[in-house]
Order: C-alpha cells, then structure tokens, then sequence
C-alpha cells in the first residue's frame, strides 16, 4: 500500500481480511458496530432496524452489475441527496471512482472461490489534504428486509450501500450525513478544489454575457474531469417548481454539457444554430424537468435520431434530463463547481503549480501569538491570524486559491457540527518582507471572499507581479479549528508561513549588530523624467538601496511619468545611514542614472505622501535634475509595530 495513504482508526485491511478468512468467520467491525449509535446521535429509528449482510437480502451479490453507473443509485429515507449527486457525478469518471474503491476486482464478491468472502470492503477519501482508508463490514441497515439508505436500482448490486456506510463511519454516524453539501463530499471523494456559485446573487438568469462565460467555464471543467452539482435553495422564494417537475432543496448532479448544433430551418432564443444544454440527475432516479427540452417535450421531436443518439437520449423517467442553459440559469440557484485540478507536467491542459498548508487558529492572551484574531472588521486583532506570504513572479498570474476547515460532522453530537463562517484576504505587501505584518500602511488589499458558513471558501484572481500576504480568518474573533490551504499558481509560488515578528537575535547579532529601527517605503510614481529615446519616451525603474540591501521594481515601459505602486521594508542598524531611492531608464546595453533622493527615514518625519524633486547622485543639497518621486515613508523604533 503506498505510503501516502492514512489509516482510518488504524485498521489494516489486508491484515483484517487474512484474520477473517482463517478463522473463517465474517468481518464485525468493532469501530462501527451494527447498532442503533451507528444511525443516530439524536433521533430514534423510525422503526425495528435490522442490520444484513448483501447475501442475507439477494442470490447473488455484486460490488457492480454492468459496471458502475450514474443511473445505480436511489436516496433511501435519509437527508442525503447530496451524497447520492456526488456519487451519480463520481461514477461519471472511471479515474476518480477507482481512486475512491480501490482494487475493486480484488473486492468483488467470487461465486467461484466464495472462501475469499470475509464481509470486508475498503473505501478511500480525500480528508483533509491526505488520502484515508476506511474499512467497513457489510452488514447494512434494513427495514422489512429493503436497505433504508442509499441503495442502487438493481437489486443486487452494492457499491453504493457500502460506500455511504464507510462515509458514514467517517462522519460518526449515518444521522450525521443528514444535510451536508454535494461539494463537500466530491471534495472527500477526489481531493478537487470546489467553487460555490450563487446563481441569484450574480445575474445569471438575467445577464446573457454572464450566462455565456459560465456555460464555457463549466464545459472547460467538464471536460478536464470536473465534477458539478446544483439545486435550488428552499428559501429562494420558488413555489412553482412542483409545476416544472424540479424540486427544491434537492441536489442535482450535472451529468453532461454540450453546444447542440440543429437544423438551419429552426429558429431559437440564442439566434444561433447552436443551442447550450446541459444535462441533470435526480438522485430519486425519478422526477424530471417538465418544461422546454425535457424528454417529451415538442423540442426533441425537430432533432434527428442520431442526433438524439449520439446525445444519449432515453424518454424514460429515468431522473435523466436535459435543459437549455438558459432555462437552468432561471431554474437554479446555486451550482458547485468542483475542479480537478491539473498539476501534471505530462498534460496537453495546463499545468498548475501546487502548494498546500496546514494551519490552526488558536487563541491566545498574548497578541504577538494569538492567531485567531476575526476577520478585517477587527482593525485591532485582524493581523493576529495566521499570515503566509507568496510571490507573483510573471507580469500578471492567475491565481486559484481553496481554503478548507476542518470537517465538522464528527461534532454533530456534542451540538457543534456546524461550518465556522470563514474567508480570506489577499494583501499586496513590500517586495522584500519577511517578517509578520503588525500594522496596515502601505499595503494594498486586493482581493476578499465572502465570510460563509461553508466547509470551503475559494477564490480565482488575476494578481500583478509582487509579494503577497495572505490572511486566512474566522469571522468572530477567539475561534479555534484546524484549516488547510491550497494555492495554485503558473510558476511557482514559494508559499509558506511568516513565523518571525522580527529579526532574531543570533550571536552574530553581537557581533554585527542588531536593528534598531525599522522603515517602511511605498513609492507611488514619479513623473516629468528625463526623455531617453527617440519617441521622447523612457522605461524607467527604480532601486532603493539601504545599508547593504538593494531592491529593484519591474520596469514601466515607455512613460516618463511612470506609476510604480512599489513597496519595501528595511530593518535598519545603522538609523544614521540614509535610504537612497534611485530612477534609473532601463537599456540594453547600459541603464542610464535618471535622478535619485536621499531619505533620512527617521520616526518623526511626516507620514502622509509627499512629492521630492529628484537630484543628482550625492547628498540631499545635489544638483536638480527633471523630474520628481511621490512616495510615503514610516519609520519606527518598534520593530513589532509596523
């Protein structure tokens, strides 16, 4: 088994089964026991429940009859439809679901040698950032002899059952998979990155252009594997979806996307011979749209048989149907996107660059450990928080990030398996910073999610080359849980956790000396330069230079008033030294000096922006030369406060 791979209460599976069939005796898990705190943390059972093995209720049991198949599973009595929209998106990719029961043949019952039988299964999830392996015995919960939960069409086909049992034991109970979300369980089925769109909120029933870019989104992440769920919300005011066929408070799983192409002769809404559908499931396996498109309707009776064949058309109450894109937008109103995200270097796709963090928030009376300090309403605890720093290193990157807390079910006994509202910002800091961020000056907040009580909250930016810090948070101060937190990036990004508040003290220190004060500069523009070229333009840059460290900003392209939005920090040993801030015209063969000014940079120097003319090289008295800087200093004796 690789090594990669968690155990579950640490139970060996191939250990297990080896026991089971020499002693030749069936598998009783001591971990989940077939009784009633296996179902239930408060409820009482609706009725007598017995537990039964597959082969007590049919001939012949099978893990998969006909291989597996969105069209095997049915809900059962349970709250669960959004494991059962997860499980119909699962078995929509041979990868993913085999990933999830591993060595599936090795599992499948063999009526040839039934002595290799010992009631045993194995599952695999994604839980928090590393694979688990969880071991199950097959006995099952019935009434009147018919399983209660998830349960396939097919009387004698399993898969299902057993795999929303191992989940089951994962979350504590089977009351506890009781309203959950479709994201969250294809995030523990495959380790993809999910995105919560809210359908109302953004327009898309009404904005066309809106509605456009997300059908391609969603045929992009269809194609490169994603999975995708939706449902409608059971308060979004709705009364009429009992007309439509389309019920509320019900996940749906996203089963295929396409761009119909139809009969020059036909005329529809998008103007176009090319109509956008998307096809659904009802976990009840029944139930199904009943407006425009739906498998009765006129629409299909203007499209060719192997039109309709080559789309996988059945008219049957399968829970199968189809609707245009349009009509879904107006339909639904929320959509989990769950992507599968490439990080292969053997991809014809693109390939993304990785990075994952596990992080806490913990509390704490002293400020400089606390790190829970609530989201940026708390102006005096928000940078008392976890803080990773990440660089951009292109002209601009795409950027995706997850941030995921720890699950909570396990905790629906004791009244607090609640989500915890979290959310994150994503702040433009000083090119060379290192240390922790104890006050908000110059920095720019440039991006900021939602604060949702949702297991994960995710964000997609385009970010301009620098250094970033970003800030995981709760929103309520003084909340404590486990999160982890995954950045994707074209080129690599160097995430990783800022530890230190300032220098530390070392023997060199002694030796060397230590900071004694620290100086922030953001360099806003500088305009009225000297002209370098022919066009009367420059591309200028510009270096700040303090003690023995030099940091250098991208180059601004053909502008003599260049906006530079640059960010540095110094912690300074020798507070005499002056900062030099230096405008230098970038050159092929060899930059041009341009002008510079000298900055004392001491605490009592004015803190708000202030434009300098730019001199020659030498003191502050140097010779004037064309052009001015607009910058702001802070300098301060504290290292911690800046």
């Amino acid at each position: 088994m690789s090594s990669s791979v968690q155990l579950f209460r640490d139970q060996k599976y191939h250990e297990l089964k080896g026991q089971c069939i020499q002693r030749r005796q069936l598998f009783e898990d001591p971990e989940f026991p077939a009784s009633d705190d296996s179902l239930f943390y408060q409820s009482a059972p609706p009725g007598k429940v017995e537990w039964k093995r597959p082969k007590d209720l049919c001939e012949d049991p099978r893990l998969f009859v006909n291989g597996i198949s969105s069209h095997d599973l049915h809900q059962g009595t349970l709250g669960n439809c959004w494991f059962v929209a997860a499980c119909s998106c699962l078995a929509l990719r041979d990868t993913l679901w085999q990933q999830v029961i591993p060595d599936f043949n090795e599992q499948e019952w063999d009526p040839k040698n039934p002595e290799k039988y010992a009631g045993i299964f194995r599952f695999r999830f994604w839980c928090f950032g590393e694979w688990t392996e969880v071991v199950i015995d097959d006995l099952l919960p019935t009434m009147d002899g018919k399983l209660i939960y998830c349960h396939s069409n097919v009387k004698n086909e399993f898969w299902s059952a057993l795999l929303e049992k191992a989940y089951a034991k994962l979350a504590g109970s089977y009351e506890a998979l009781d309203g959950g979300s479709a994201a969250d369980a294809i995030v523990d089925f495959t380790g993809a990155v999910a995105e919560s769109i809210d359908l109302v909120q953004g327009k898309y029933g009404e904005i066309i252009s809106e509605q456009m870019k997300l059908f391609e989104d969603l045929l992009k992440v269809h194609r490169r594997g994603g999975l995708i769920s939706c449902s409608i919300t059971a308060s979004s005011g709705r009364t009429n979806e009992v007309e439509t066929g389309l019920i509320i408070g019900h996940a749906y799983s996203v089963t295929a996307i396409r761009k119909l192409r139809l009969g020059e002769r036909l005329i529809f809404s998008f103007k176009a011979e090319k109509l956008f559908m998307i096809r659904l499931r009802n976990p009840w396996g029944k139930s199904e749209w009943n407006g425009a498109w739906s498998d009765n309707s006129e629409e299909w009776k203007k499209v060719s048989n192997s039109e309709r064949k080559s789309l996988g058309l059945t008219l049957e109450n399968d829970g199968e149907f189809w609707m245009t894109f349009e009509d879904w937008c107006k339909n639904f109103t929320d959509v989990d996107i769950c992507r599968i995200v490439n990080t292969s270097y053997f991809s014809i796709h693109k390939t993304w660059e990785k990075k994952m963090m596990h992080g806490a928030w913990t509390k704490n009376s002293e400020p400089l450990l606390n790190r829970s300090g609530g989201c940026f309403d708390n102006r005096e605890t928000f940078l008392q928080n976890p803080q990773y720093v990440f660089d951009v290193k292109k002209t601009e990157d795409k950027v995706l990030v997850s941030l995921q807390q720890e699950d909570r079910r396990k905790y629906k006994k004791e009244g607090k398996g609640d989500s915890i509202p979290i959310g994150f910002e994503i702040l433009k800091v000083e090119d060379n910073r290192r240390y922790r961020l104890h006050k908000l000056t110059v920095q720019e907040r440039v991006a900021t999610t939602l604060y949702i009580n949702t297991r994960t909250v995710f964000l997609k930016r385009i970010l301009k080359q620098g250094r970033y810090v970003l800030i995981p948070t709760t929103y309520h101060p003084g909340v404590s849980t486990r999160f982890i937190l995954r950045l994707f990036t074209d080129v690599p990004s160097k995430l990783r956790e800022l530890k230190a508040d300032k220098p530390k003290m070392t023997c060199w220190s002694l030796l060397c000396g230590y900071p004694r004060r620290v100086t922030q500069i953001k360099i806003h523009s500088a305009e009225g330069l000297q002209k370098q070229d022919r066009s009367g333009g420059a591309d200028p840059y510009v270096l700040v230079r303090c003690e023995n460290q030099t940091v250098r900003s991208p180059v601004q392209h053909d502008t003599t008033s260049p906006i530079f939005d640059t960010q540095v920090i110094f912690y300074r040993k020798n507070i005499d030294s002056p900062i030099i801030v230096q405008v230098w015209n970038s050159n092929v063969l060899c930059d041009q000096f341009l002008g510079q000014a000298v900055l004392g940079a001491s605490p009592s120097d004015p803190r708000e922006q202030q434009t300098l003319q730019l001199r020659g090289r030498g003191s502050r008295e140097a010779a004037e030369v064309p052009g001015h800087i607009t910058i702001k200093v802070f300098s301060s004796d504290d290292l911690v406060e800046l």
